[in-house]
């Protein structure tokens, strides 16, 4: 996982706009502008788009809009998990977006807070993903979904939010499948691989699984707050999807946990098969050390006897003798006979 702290901007407002039926009326540059516009609109719709903001401008939002005093503080510190808090009318939704980064082979993911309430909805970002620029277009674009209101912005995070796993289950997807290949070949590095992978699955698991819960949760308070029935929908194709990419992770969790005892199975094999090669080979080497010994102590016998009747000895008793020569020859080839039976016996020769 990727993660590289940027210190805030000096003014973290992205795009703050005022909206009326679905259209925006008007665009600030400053939070103080976009608090008085709104005052001024009735029946308007603020939204407001923030990347790491700091703790002034925050505490500046949470004042205008009433937001409660914990969900301003995970805001600031970010580093929270996906989950779902009501405060009286406000909703405040922690979600994970995520990315592929194809090049190094790791998932990038970036924090989201949304804040909506009855006539704003507030997003504070942590990182590059998503691309709420895309979500704003595609809702001006669609001002019969915009008019809706807040809870149609939220529909449109969480749908993007989830349109942007698909990505990332590719990448992982493909990813497997390489290491299967590798873990077949024999990669000396495929371990390390494994166990990267499983890493930013578990990762990627952490950000998806409370999104059925978050769903769910919206869904539990379609009737209490009057939620529309075609956001209804909109957010039950969400749920759907959310469902399949949550099955998808916990199925590259197994397979990686099966790769990863193939492969363990694997480089035993290959380490007994190797133990077996050495074992091989030392029997091998053992038995050229028999023959070798065996032949030189075959060879030290005549060198030994023609050692010794080589000295320079008048009183030698043989020297006189007519038979001492062959019988020097004899008792040499006799004593390598006889070495060479005795081994050929032991399976030295």
């Amino acid at each position: 996982m990727r993660a590289e702290p940027q210190p805030p901007r000096e003014n973290s407002v992205v795009t703050a706009a005022i909206y009326h039926d679905g259209v925006r009326t008007s665009t600030h540059d400053s939070l103080a502008e976009t608090f008085g516009k709104l005052r001024e609109a009735e029946g308007g719709m603020a939204w407001i788009g923030l990347h790491r903001p700091t703790e002034a401008e925050l505490l500046s939002v949470a004042a205008e809009f009433d937001l409660h005093a914990l969900a301003v503080e995970d805001a600031l510190e970010a580093h929270q998990r996906p989950k779902l808090e009501r405060y009286g009318d406000t909703l405040f939704v922690v979600l994970r977006a995520a990315r592929y980064l194809d090049a190094v082979e790791e998932v990038d993911f970036g924090e989201l807070h949304v804040f909506v309430g009855p006539d704003f909805v507030i997003t504070v970002r942590h990182g590059a993903a998503p691309d709420l620029a895309a979500v704003r277009r595609r809702m001006e674009n669609t001002p019969d979904l915009l008019k809706r209101g807040p809870e149609a912005v939220l529909y449109a995070i969480l749908d993007a939010v989830v349109d942007g796993y698909a990505p990332v289950v590719a990448g992982v997807e493909n990813d497997v499948d390489e290491i299967e290949t590798e873990v077949f070949r024999g990669d000396p590095t495929v371990s390390r691989r494994i166990y990267e992978l499983s890493r930013e699955v578990v990762e990627f698991a952490r950000a998806t699984r409370p999104l059925t819960r978050i769903l769910e949760g919206l869904s539990a308070g379609f009737e209490k707050y009057g939620i529309d029935e075609e956001l209804r929908r909109y957010l039950r194709d969400v749920a759907d999807h959310a469902t399949h990419v949550t099955e998808r992770v916990d199925g590259f969790r197994l397979a990686l946990q099966d790769i990863l005892a193939v492969n363990a199975t694997l480089v035993t094999q290959q380490q007994n098969e190797e133990m077996k090669q050495l074992a091989q080979a030392g029997h091998a080497q053992n038995e050229e050390i028999k023959k070798i010994s065996a032949w030189a102590a075959i060879l030290f016998a005549p060198t030994l006897v023609g050692t010794i009747y080589g000295m320079n000895f008048e009183t030698m008793p043989e020297l006189g003798w007519v038979f001492g020569y062959p019988f020097a020859l004899v008792l040499m080839a006799l004593v390598c006979l006889g070495l060479y039976v005795v081994f050929k016996r032991r399976d030295w020769l």
